[in-house]
């Protein structure tokens, strides 16, 4: 008899190979081939990484999807040069391409159905998490995995370890999905779910509309999860009835191939309903977490941290001015929270000194919310229109915070420097909390609610303690390295920290340029004073944020063997390897670090560490510090250089 699964085992199950008998399961390492993989402007990062795997077709030409989205105000010769070898690119290889304009990548794979429940989807973009409203597995990769799936149709994956979170109770008039989840990520931040795919259930769900649920799962990458997946229930079915009636009336945007998996029918959606898979009764679970609805009202996170929350009364009474508002993001730009800030501004005027900027979630959403008259009610009040797109939200284009000013986001990250100028506060909030204090000019909700807190409960199952001990060393790997330490006391530093946004679409910024702007939006001056060979110890969840690879890249560029941190986000861990970066957690280590330099020091330099990777031991201060071993598999992508000239090698063994 089959071991009881999770829904995302047997999500995994169904999309991996190299699975024992029972699947899939928590932990397990298998080989991934998805149904879909997504790029976007980084793409024209990964293509040249295809090229020097020495692949010259795309093994599945109806895996890839190509849409522009995040740089697309820019319009210098250099970037829409880019964009044109993109598509060109697509058209060469048969691959469904949406150009600058079409909308933001996530809300386009859902829109134009590459998105379907029971399925595997994945994106070079560590919002990939929202594909799970459609009861999808949706996760990120990396530019790496985006390229070695365009070549062979596979990479590796382990499956992660579940947590299952019960809604109870229903959301009260006012209360929208944004809430819900700051509620979680404030209510539940003690990293319960990091590293782990989410499964949403109880009968909270079913009150949940589409788009609240897309910013919910959306956002569970920033509570720290791998995925955060929703049941398919009549809510969901409704909604695919919905585009299946809009894509046989054939109005789709982009350029797509003939026999294009984008798009489904009634019959098919019919025929996923009868065969729709819950997870099993006793299936195992990392942790259970438990959320009334009821007992949320409405809160905004920050500044500049989004696991730092303010019940709204409360910041409400502070009146925190402002002087930016944004209403945009693949969180919170669809049609509903449009009309929801809409429904605040009409008939009002942004408030003086206050420049409110508005951009859908897809051009699409835009057309409907004009139809409908929201558009123009948002624009009558003196929003400025930006193309449907990311742009501002990772710190690119029109309306980026300037030093000493104040903003309030509906996007779904205000990490210090994002946005604009590290020296800005950036708050998070929902779209009618962002429309409502745009025209009050300080942040407060157009609803009044008294001040309560978020009821739950949380259990959490007993793991395994990893491996200790020694460790096979194999050739190439060094079974020592040694070196000054740099702590950096902070946990959850972000990817925007480490290697700032305004860098990442930079496509022809050298090496050596990469590791010269190593952490400039966590600490400017620690590139002056570090040199190669030094270690860089971190706290909880380092990397967390962005999926971009050179938050890892540069460091290894800069020259630094290795990372230690207390834990780390799966996702940077899955770049660093990748691209032949060591990172090991040794949460001993920083705990001795930090209670030898206190809370005071943002940056600390450290007494010499010694690693010794055969006996998986670090040497600090005259004491033993144990740490994991590292597995073969991790040793093997180090000694390569990474997973490229893993690939490169199975390319050739069968040419």
């Amino acid at each position: 008899m089959t071991k009881p699964r999770t829904l995302v085992e047997k999500l995994a199950t169904r999309f991996a190979s190299g699975a024992g008998p029972d699947g899939a399961l928590q932990g397990d390492f298998v080989t991934i081939r998805p149904k879909h993989v997504m790029t976007h402007d980084n793409t024209g990062a990964v293509i040249p990484k295809f090229r020097q795997l020495g692949a010259t077709k795309i093994a599945d030409p109806r895996q890839p999807v190509f849409a522009i989205d995040h740089d697309i105000q820019n319009t210098t010769p250099e970037n829409l040069g880019k964009y044109a070898k993109i598509e060109k690119f697509a058209a060469e290889h048969g691959i469904d391409f949406y150009p600058a304009g079409t909308g933001i990548s996530h809300q386009v794979m859902v829109e134009q159905g590459y998105v379907v429940p029971g399925s595997m989807v994945v994106g070079s973009d560590s919002h990939s998490n929202l594909y799970g409203a459609l009861s999808c597995l949706g996760t990120p990769v990396v530019r790496t995995d985006a390229a070695s799936i365009w070549a062979t149709g596979v990479t590796w994956w382990q499956v992660p370890s579940v947590a299952r979170v019960v809604l109870k109770g229903a959301l009260r008039p006012g209360v929208v999905g944004k809430d819900v989840i700051v509620a979680l990520c404030g209510y539940f931040n003690r990293d319960e779910v990091l590293n782990h795919a989410v499964e949403f259930t109880g009968e909270g769900v079913s009150g949940l509309s589409m788009d609240q649920r897309m910013s919910i799962a959306n956002m569970t990458t920033e509570w720290g999860a791998l995925a955060g997946v929703f049941p398919f229930d009549e809510v969901l079915k409704k909604y695919l009835l919905d585009r299946a009636d809009y894509f046989a009336a054939g109005r789709r945007p982009g350029t797509r191939r003939e026999g294009s998996l984008g798009g489904y029918t009634r019959a098919q959606v019919e025929a996923w309903w009868a065969a729709r898979e819950g997870a099993d009764a006793g299936a195992s679970y990392a942790a259970e977490l438990e959320l009334d609805l009821s007992s949320i009202v409405p809160h905004v996170s920050g500044p500049n941290d989004v696991k730092t929350m303010h019940a709204l009364p409360e910041i409400e009474a502070r009146r925190v001015a402002i002087q930016k508002a944004w209403l945009m993001s693949c969180v919170n730009a669809r049609y509903e929270d449009l009309a929801a800030a809409a429904g605040v501004v009409k008939g009002k005027k942004v408030a003086p000194g206050v420049e409110f900027y508005l951009a859908a979630a897809s051009a699409d959403v835009q057309a409907r919310a004009e139809a409908d008259g929201h558009w123009g009610a948002l624009v009558e009040a003196g929003a400025t229109v930006l193309p449907p797109g990311c742009g501002t939200c990772i710190g690119l284009g029109r309306g980026t915070i300037k030093a000493g000013e104040v903003g309030i986001s509906a996007t779904n990250r205000n990490f210090e420097g994002r946005m604009g100028d590290k020296a800005g506060q950036v708050y998070l909030g929902s779209p009618a909390v962002v429309a409502a204090s745009a025209v009050v000019g300080y942040i407060c909700s157009p609803t009044k609610f008294e001040s309560m807190g978020a009821k739950g409960a949380v259990r959490l199952a007993g793991s395994a303690a990893p491996r200790r001990g020694g460790a096979s060393i194999i050739a190439g790997f060094p079974a020592r390295v040694a070196g000054r330490a740099w702590l950096l006391d902070k946990d959850n530093l972000n990817t925007d920290g480490i290697y700032a946004g305004k860098h990442t679409y930079n496509d022809a910024m050298t090496p050596e340029q990469m590791a010269g702007v190593i952490f400039e939006n966590y600490d400017a001056g620690l590139i002056k004073n570090a040199r190669a060979g030094d270690i860089v110890v971190g706290g909880l969840n380092f990397g967390t944020g962005s999926s971009r690879e050179q938050a890892a890249t540069a460091l290894k560029y800069f020259g630094i063997p290795c990372v230690i941190a207390a834990s780390f986000s799966e996702t940077y861990k899955r770049n660093a390897f990748n691209n032949g970066l060591v990172c090991f957690e040794c949460p001993a280590l920083v705990a001795h670090l930090r209670a030898k330099f206190g809370k005071g020091e943002r940056t600390a330099l450290c007494p010499d560490l010694t690693v010794d990777y055969s006996m998986s031991i670090v040497s600090c201060d005259g004491q033993k510090f144990p740490f994991a071993a590292l597995s073969p598999v991790a040793q093997e992508l180090v000694v390569a250089g990474g997973a490229e000239e893993v690939v490169r090698r199975r390319l050739a063994s069968v040419s």
